[in-house]
């Protein structure tokens, strides 16, 4: 698992991370990132390796079927839907997991890696 050392609690045992500390620990977490496939692949494109799992539809299954020892950082256009997954594993026992503070919107405005 890894630790990151600048986190935000943001609610209780949930953590945002910024872009630059997720972008220093690649490839070693897990990125899921929960936007619309349309979002995915759109003008913000997407952190190289992140696996698709969108909130609305295919999201609840996909994580039941993760491993809960892997760190995962939850991506979303801004933040909100992310938050929403992590608070969601964190329900289901995940302890190694992050929110990414500002989502795709901050991470592309920092010019970080990124797949379109």
């Amino acid at each position: 698992m890894v630790d990151f050392a600048s986190k935000q609690e943001v609610a209780t045992g949930i953590f945002e991370v910024s872009p630059e500390e997720v972008a220093k620990r690649l490839p070693q977490v897990k990125i899921i990132d929960v936007r619309r496939p349309d979002e995915f692949t759109g003008e913000l494109g997407h952190i190289p390796g992140a696996e698709l799992a969108t909130l609305e539809n295919d999201f609840a299954l996909k994580i039941e079927k993760m491993p809960k020892n892997e760190t995962y950082v939850f991506v979303c256009l801004s933040g909100g839907r992310s938050l929403k997954a992590t608070a969601y594993a964190h329900s289901l026992g995940f302890e190694s997991i992050y929110n990414l503070a500002g989502g795709m919107r901050l991470w592309s405005s920092l010019g970080l890696p990124k797949e379109v």
